[in-house]
C-alpha cells in the first residue's frame, strides 16, 4: 500500500514538472526555436505518457504515510524532477554529456546557481527561461506546491512540508495544511509580480524582468546575461534586486504575520531581529572597507547592501568583481557564506536560526560555570524552546560541517587548489552559487569529471533539503 501510495505521489509529481515546461515550449514556439521545440516536446511528453496510464489506474488508491514516508517520497522527487528536468538540457544539444544537463537542473532546481553554461549568449530564450523557472520551482518548493493544488494529500501533507521545508521546525499559518501552502505560493507569485513590473520600470525587457524576478525570490542566481547584474549598469536594477533578495531570503511565516498585522510577533522573533543585526553590520563594515579605496559612498553603501544580500541570501548575483575588493570586505563575504538566510525562505545555507540557537546555548554553558547548579534554557521569541531542538540544531550543524570538510576533499582530488576546493564545496553545499577568488566558477564545474559533477549534484540536493532528509535514507533503521 506504502509503495503504491509512493509511485502515486511521485508521478504526480514529476507531471507537474513536466507542466511547467510548457511556457518554455510556448517561448521556443514563438521565437521559431525549432531544436527547443523538439527538446521540450520530448521532454514533457515523455513523462505523461507515462505518467497518465498510472494516475488513471490508481485514481482510488488512497494516499497515506508517515513523516518517514515522506522523507523518502521528497527525496525521490527531487532526484526525478531534476532529472527530468535536465532533458531540455540534453535534447537541445547545447551539452555533450547528460552528467553536465543534469548538473545545470540540479543547480536550478535546488537554487544553487552555478553553471555549466561558459557563455549564455548563444543559448536559446526558451532554455534561458527554463534555467531561471527552475530556480522559482524549486525556490518555494515542488512539494508545498503539490500540498496547495492537491487536497488529496490529507494527512499526508504535513508530513511532506515537514520534510521539504527548511528549518528545525515546521509551522503551520493556517488551521489546514494545504492552506498553508496556498499562502505561501499567493505571496510568492504575487512578489515575483511586483518584482517584474519594478524591473521593467526601471529598463528590462519583460523577458529579462521575468528571468531576473524568478532568479531572485527563488535566492538562486542563474542570469540571461553573462555579466549577471553587472551588465545593466543600473543603480536602481541593483536596489530592486537588493530589495528582494532580502525578501526572498526572509521567513515567509513571519511575512504573513506581517500582512496580518501582528508587527508585535516579528519585533518579538529572535531570528528576525538576528537578521537585521547581521545585514546592518556587514553593510557597515564593508562600506568601511570600500571608502577608503576611492569608491563614492553611496556607491559603496549600494554595492555593500547588493554583494552583501547576494551572499547571505544564497542568490549569487553579481554586479562588481568582488575578487578585487580589500581582504576586510572579502572576509565578510566569506563569513556570510556560512550562515544562509532564515528558516521558512528560499534561502539555502545553515540558516540564521541555528546560529541563534547555539548563541544562546553557548552563553548558557558560560552561565552553568558561574553557577553549576542552576537550570538554563534557550528562549526563542521569548518563549522556553525544547531540548529536541537544541539537539537537532547540533547534530544538523556537525553534520554540515562533516560534510563540507568531505567535498573539500572530494574537489580538490580533482587537483583544484585548496582555497578554490573550500569555494566550490560552499557554493554547492550551501546552494550559494557565488564564491571568492574564483575568477570563472562556470568554467572550474564545466572542467571536472562526470563522476565529481554527478557527486556535487548529490551534495547540492541535500543541502537544499536540509541534510536530514537525504542522509536519513542511508540509515539501517530508517529501513528496518
Amino acid at each position: 500500500m506504502k509503495r503504491r501510495s509512493i509511485l502515486k505521489m511521485l508521478v504526480l509529481l514529476v507531471s507537474l514538472t513536466a507542466l511547467s515546461m510548457i511556457i518554455p515550449l510556448i517561448i521556443a514556439v514563438v521565437m521559431e526555436e525549432r531544436g527547443m521545440i523538439r527538446a521540450f516536446g520530448i521532454s514533457i511528453g515523455a513523462v505523461l505518457v507515462i505518467a497518465l496510464p498510472v494516475l488513471f489506474v490508481s485514481r482510488k488508491q488512497p494516499v497515506q504515510f508517515n513523516t518517514a514516508d515522506g522523507c523518502l517520497l521528497v527525496f525521490l522527487t527531487w532526484v526525478a524532477a531534476c532529472l527530468q528536468g535536465a532533458l531540455p538540457f540534453f535534447f537541445s544539444g547545447y551539452v555533450d554529456r547528460f552528467a553536465d544537463a543534469a548538473f545545470e537542473s540540479i543547480s536550478g532546481f535546488t537554487t544553487t546557481g552555478i553553471s555549466v553554461f561558459i557563455d549564455l549568449d548563444i543559448l536559446p530564450r526558451s532554455l534561458i527561461f527554463w534555467r531561471a523557472e527552475t530556480h522559482w520551482l524549486g525556490g518555494m518548493g515542488m512539494v508545498v506546491l503539490t500540498v496547495a493544488i492537491l487536497p488529496l494529500l490529507g494527512v499526508g501533507g504535513f508530513q511532506l512540508l515537514k520534510a521539504e521545508s527548511p528549518g528545525p521546525d515546521a509551522e503551520r499559518i493556517t488551521p489546514k495544511i494545504a492552506g498553508t501552502a496556498k499562502f505561501l505560493w499567493i505571496s510568492y507569485m504575487a512578489l515575483t509580480g511586483v518584482q517584474v513590473l519594478l524591473l521593467r520600470l526601471c529598463g528590462m525587457s519583460w523577458f529579462d524582468a521575468m528571468v531576473h524576478a524568478f532568479s531572485t525570490l527563488g535566492t538562486g542566481g542563474f542570469s540571461s546575461r553573462n555579466e549577471s547584474i553587472a551588465y545593466y549598469q543600473s543603480p536602481a536594477v541593483e536596489w530592486v534586486c537588493t530589495i528582494f533578495m532580502l525578501i526572498g531570503g526572509y521567513n515567509y511565516i513571519l511575512i504573513y504575520r506581517l500582512l496580518r498585522g501582528k508587527f508585535r510577533d516579528v519585533l518579538r522573533n529572535s531570528e528576525s531581529r538576528a537578521y537585521v543585526f547581521i545585514i546592518l553590520i556587514s553593510v557597515v563594515i564593508i562600506s568601511a572597507a570600500l571608502v577608503p579605496t576611492g569608491i563614492p559612498f553611496l556607491d559603496a553603501i549600494r554595492q555593500a547592501f547588493f554583494s552583501m544580500a547576494s551572499i547571505l541570501t544564497t542568490t549569487g548575483f553579481s554586479s562588481v568583481n568582488i575578487n578585487l575588493w580589500p581582504p576586510l570586505a572579502q572576509g565578510v563575504l566569506f563569513i556570510l557564506m556560512f550562515i544562509g538566510g532564515c528558516s521558512g525562505s528560499t534561502a539555502g545555507g545553515v540558516k540564521i536560526i541555528r546560529y541563534v540557537v547555539l548563541w544562546k546555548q553557548a552563553g548558557n554553558e558560560l552561565r552553568r560555570i558561574i553557577y553549576p547548579k542552576g537550570v538554563f534554557t534557550v528562549r526563542l521569541d521569548k518563549k522556553v524552546g525544547r531540548k529536541d531542538v537544541v539537539y537537532g540544531v547540533a547534530g544538523f550543524v556537525f553534520l554540515y560541517f562533516l560534510l563540507l570538510g568531505c567535498t573539500v576533499l572530494l574537489v580538490s582530488a580533482s587537483g583544484l587548489n585548496l582555497f578554490s576546493s573550500v569555494n566550490v564545496a560552499l557554493i554547492t553545499l550551501g546552494n550559494i552559487g557565488q564564491g571568492l577568488g574564483l575568477d570563472n566558477a562556470s568554467a572550474i564545474v564545466y572542467g571536472f569529471p562526470s563522476g565529481l559533477k554527478w557527486a556535487l549534484s548529490f551534495i547540492m540536493i541535500a543541502g537544499r533539503l536540509e541534510l536530514w532528509t537525504a542522509f536519513v535514507l542511508f540509515s539501517r533503521d530508517y529501513w528496518r
